[in-house]
């Protein structure tokens, strides 16, 4: 039985961003950021969205001022996360795991996650690990971006010896080859692959480098980067996620709750439709709102 969770478009009540950011704190932490900081057309302070520079920076302050993260560089050309809508995936999650907990937040150390897809800036282990301290096991089918990761991990104490790095070997395999056979997993999490191709990833960054910028734009860059493999997968976000569904009806002993976003409101029939075909016995459908994006978190489990 699918249960449907509504909320406000705004920012998980435990977010550290909920009421917005001080743009001048920020700078304080992050000097390279002031050269950055532009007036919108109501003559207040903001961050210029449409540089990739800019908004990396703006996220990298953002990890100094409330997770104490000191080093959080990676190439230009991966992924930058917004810190705000990584961490509220990650509230609500932990919301689903205190259901199970006898209504006490999972925050002791005693929960493992599973993060798919974790990229170079490794973003879902640091959040996971400052506010809750769980362990992790971050996967990524780019030995280059785990490599980046690495060093994020080695240079922030926080989080050593709590996130373990593999390398998924098949890209079209979610957790064979992943998990050890007797491996238990509380939860795992993932921001699949939005885009099927590379035309259509470039169609979408420029719709929204457009509404960002005030000038008419000539060349651009993906404004929160990004590179094929953490943006493109073969027939889009809906097939990354029926591949994992599928898998994941074989992973069943090992993990206790799957989860994946969902960018795409018009996938969710067919996301349904799968997972009552292989039997989850609990499906949730979380929406979430950070900032012009609507959004949502499907969990479900045997």
């Amino acid at each position: 039985m699918e249960k449907k969770i509504s909320k406000e478009s705004n920012l998980h009540a435990r977010n550290k961003n909920r009421n917005g950011y001080d743009l001048d704190a920020l700078v304080l932490l992050l000097p390279e950021l002031k050269d950055y900081i532009i007036l919108n057309k109501y003559g207040s302070k903001t961050v210029d969205f449409a540089n990739p520079k800019a908004v990396k920076l703006l996220n990298k302050a953002l990890l100094i001022q409330n997770y104490d993260i000191q080093f959080w560089e990676f190439p230009a050309e991966n992924l930058c996360p917004p810190i705000p809508g990584r961490a509220d995936y990650l509230h609500y999650v932990a919301d689903l795991l205190k259901e199970n907990n006898f209504g006490r937040m999972p925050n002791k150390g005693n929960i493992t996650a599973l993060d798919i897809g974790t990229g170079a800036s490794c973003i879902y282990p640091i959040i996971g690990v400052a506010e809750y301290s769980w362990d992790f096991i971050a996967t990524d089918t780019d030995s280059k971006s785990l490599e980046s990761a690495a060093k994020i991990i080695k240079n922030n104490t926080i989080l050593e010896d709590k996130v373990q790095l593999r390398l998924q070997g098949n890209s079209n395999h979610i957790f064979t080859g992943i998990l050890e056979n007797n491996e238990k997993i509380d939860i795992c999490i993932c921001n699949p692959p939005f885009h099927e191709s590379e035309e259509a990833a470039e169609k979408a960054s420029r719709r929204k480098l457009i509404n960002l910028s005030t000038e008419k734009v000539e060349n651009f860059a993906l404004n929160f980067s990004g590179n094929s493999q953490e943006l493109i997968y073969p027939g889009g976000e809906i097939q990354f996620i029926e591949n994992m569904i599928r898998e994941s009806k074989i992973y069943a002993k090992n993990i206790g709750w799957f989860t994946t976003l969902v960018s795409k409101n018009s996938n969710l029939s067919r996301i349904y439709k799968l997972l009552d075909k292989i039997s989850a016995t609990q499906i949730e459908t979380i929406d979430m709102g950070t900032g012009n994006k609507q959004t949502r978190i499907v969990a479900w489990k045997f």
